[in-house]
């Protein structure tokens, strides 16, 4: 038997506080645009597999065998995940993590714009 851990106890997900779905809608705004075909299955079934606490302990062969890629593209896609900081992985275990705060680049809509209106607002005050 497995046993689980949390990998990075911080990051825990939870429900979203907009929407109804596991999967927040911060993701599809702000990473699945930068993220491969691959990554972006993989992101969605480590989600839809993964306990309260975003863990699961499927083996590589399992999820390619699951999603139809091969072996590789798997880690590759898990490798990018961990690169955007949405997984974290300590063989058996693959956690998916809550989203990371976005960055003024990845921010968008009125908050951004607000954002952008500030920074030029004090561009002017500096002249």
């Amino acid at each position: 038997m497995i046993e689980k851990r949390i990998l990075v106890p911080d990051r825990v997900r939870q429900p979203p506080r907009e929407g109804f779905s596991w999967i927040d809608r911060r993701f599809l705004h702000d990473f699945a645009a930068r993220l491969s075909h691959d990554g972006i299955l993989l992101y969605f079934f480590l989600a839809a597999v993964s306990d309260k606490y975003g863990l699961s302990y499927y083996r590589d062969s399992s999820i390619a065998v699951r999603l139809r890629m091969r072996e590789p593209a798997v880690v590759a896609a898990r490798d990018e995940l961990i690169t955007h900081d949405l997984v974290a992985f300590a063989p058996p275990l693959t956690q998916v993590l809550s989203l990371p705060r976005a960055t003024r680049t990845q921010r968008r809509g009125l908050h951004g714009l607000g954002e952008l209106l500030g920074q030029l607002g004090d561009c002017r005050t500096k002249e």
